[in-house]
């Protein structure tokens, strides 16, 4: 295991670089492009070019788009709709890749349990480093893991998966409703006067 993870370590770094995320989202959209419109290729290229169209549209009825204007935005618009529906299947791939070593740690498949255990270990020992700095010298270490990390009745120390959602949205709507009031304050855009438009377009 540690091994290929040295061997991947270069890998990751250069896929997690921006301009190479940008270069492999361009070479599909120019793929798909290039597809004939019968091929499956060409029919999801037709989808994506008519979401961008209907994109560029809603974003024309809140203010005037004239021709460099479109072009950007449908560039920008098909660029960003290609770049997250990628991220959408490496979450997909990290998701089922996870699943698989889980599967063959617990299954001890091609006897793998040990080396995936050890790796494991390892970054648990690393996640717990910081929690540990900080604990009181009056506190066992059995209380103060029951406390924070690993409850007695094995729940995790952290809300539920639709909470954390719910908490999520709800900052980032807060966040972009003060950066629209600041923008509308402070600058001569309409931020707010688009926004109510788009949401009575939706």
């Amino acid at each position: 295991m540690g091994l290929i993870k040295l061997i991947a370590a270069p890998i990751r770094s250069i896929v997690r670089f921006p301009l190479f995320q940008f270069g492999v989202v361009f070479a599909i959209i120019l793929y798909f492009q290039a597809a004939d419109e019968t091929t499956l290729q060409g029919k999801a290229f037709d989808g994506l070019d008519k979401l961008t169209d209907d994109s560029v549209q809603l974003i024309s009825q809140l203010f005037t788009v004239k021709s460099f204007t479109r072009s950007v935005l449908s560039a920008g618009l098909m660029i960003g709709y290609v770049y997250l529906v990628c991220l959408l299947i490496l979450a997909v791939l990290r998701f089922l890749i996870r699943r698989i070593v889980d599967f063959v740690g617990w299954s001890n498949a091609f006897w793998l349990r040990n080396s995936i255990a050890h790796e494991r270990g390892i970054e648990a020992y690393r996640a717990w480093l910081p929690l540990e700095r900080i604990r009181p010298d009056g506190i066992p270490q059995e209380q103060w893991e029951a406390t924070y990390a690993w409850p007695p009745d094995n729940s995790p120390p952290y809300p539920p998966l639709w909470r954390r959602i719910l908490h999520g949205v709800v900052s980032y709507i807060v966040v972009i409703a003060g950066l629209a009031v600041l923008i509308q304050i402070f600058t001569p855009f309409p931020v707010l006067t688009w926004l109510a438009k788009l949401v009575a377009a939706i």
